[in-house]
C-alpha cells in the first residue's frame, strides 16, 4: 500500500480507489479511534464505480507510523490536507466516523475551500467538561489491563446484539485491529478526543452536512448528533434504527446511500 510523509516526517499509509470516469466525485473516509481504514470496506464496495474514494490510516493507527506525540484534531486535519496535496486533490467530500468525525469538523473549519460536503457519523463536537478525565481513564485502563481485557466491552459498544449474532465475522474483524494498537499512540489519541472541542467551527460550516448516528450509540449518543444538527445550519440528521457506534460496518448500505446523496 502506498505511503506519503507529512511535513513533520510521519509516514501515512493510504489507498486511492479510482473511479471509472474522470468526472466522478471525490470522497475521503476517516476512521475511528484505535481502528483503521478497513472499517470502510463495506462502504467503499458500495461506492465503487460511482466516486473516487480515498481511505487512509490516521497517524498512530493501522499501517501508518506509530510514534506518539501531542495528537490533536487539528494535527490530524493537517495530515489530511497534506495527503490531499500528495494525491493531487484540491477538494473532496469528507466523511468521518467517531474520531474521524472530529477530524472532519476540524478540516472543514481550517480548510473550508477544500471541503465540499461533510458526513459526520457517530461523532460529537465535544465530550463535555468531564471528557479529558474520562478519556485519560480509558487510556489508563489500556495500560493497566491491556487491550484484550477491553475487547468484549468494545464489541458490544460497537455493534448491536442482533448484528453480532448474525454477522460474527464482521463484528470480530475490527477486534484484531484493536488488539494490535500501540499503547502510547492509543493514549495520545484518547487525549485528542478528551480535549477536542470543535464547537467553535460549527457556525462557519456553510456546506452540505449530513449527520448520521446509530439509534443505540452509547459512545456518541443521539443527543450529540442532535446538537450538531442544531448547530450546523442546513444540516440533516439520519438516525439508524437499532444500530450502535460503528455504523459504517453495521449499516454500510445506509451509510453509502447517504454519502452518495452528499456527492450529488
Amino acid at each position: 500500500m502506498p505511503t506519503f510523509q507529512t511535513s513533520d516526517q510521519c509516514d501515512i499509509s493510504y489507498t486511492l480507489h479510482p473511479a471509472p470516469v474522470a468526472s466522478a466525485g471525490r470522497i475521503v473516509l476517516i476512521h475511528s479511534l484505535a481502528l483503521d481504514r478497513s472499517i470502510w470496506d463495506g462502504v467503499v464496495a458500495r461506492l465503487g464505480g460511482v466516486a473516487e474514494v480515498l481511505t487512509y490510516d490516521c497517524r498512530g493507527h493501522g499501517r501508518s507510523q506509530r510514534q506518539a506525540s501531542a495528537f490533536t484534531s487539528e494535527l490530524f486535519a493537517r495530515d489530511l490536507a497534506e495527503l490531499f496535496d500528495h494525491v493531487g486533490w484540491q477538494s473532496a467530500t469528507l466523511a468521518g466516523c467517531s474520531m474521524g468525525g472530529c477530524v472532519a469538523q476540524a478540516f472543514a473549519g481550517l480548510y473550508p475551500a477544500r471541503a465540499n460536503a461533510l458526513g459526520l457519523i457517530d461523532t460529537t463536537a465535544w465530550y463535555g467538561v468531564h471528557g479529558p478525565a474520562e478519556w485519560q481513564e480509558r487510556a489508563a485502563t489500556a495500560r493497566l489491563k491491556g487491550f484484550q481485557a477491553m475487547a468484549d466491552f468494545q464489541v458490544t459498544r460497537w455493534f448491536s446484539d442482533k448484528f453480532r449474532a448474525e454477522h460474527p465475522e464482521l463484528a470480530n474483524a475490527p477486534v484484531a485491529v484493536f488488539l494490535a494498537n500501540d499503547l502510547d499512540c492509543y493514549a495520545s489519541a484518547c487525549t485528542l478526543l478528551g480535549e477536542a472541542d470543535l464547537r467553535h467551527y460549527l457556525p462557519s460550516l456553510h456546506l452540505p452536512v449530513t449527520i448520521i448516528v446509530g439509534e443505540e450509540d452509547n459512545a456518541t449518543p443521539v443527543s450529540e448528533s442532535r446538537f450538531l444538527n442544531e448547530a450546523i445550519s442546513g444540516s440533516t440528521l439520519k438516525i439508524l434504527h437499532g444500530a450502535r457506534h460503528l455504523t459504517p460496518i453495521e449499516c454500510p448500505d445506509a451509510i453509502a446511500s447517504e454519502l452518495l446523496a452528499l456527492l450529488r
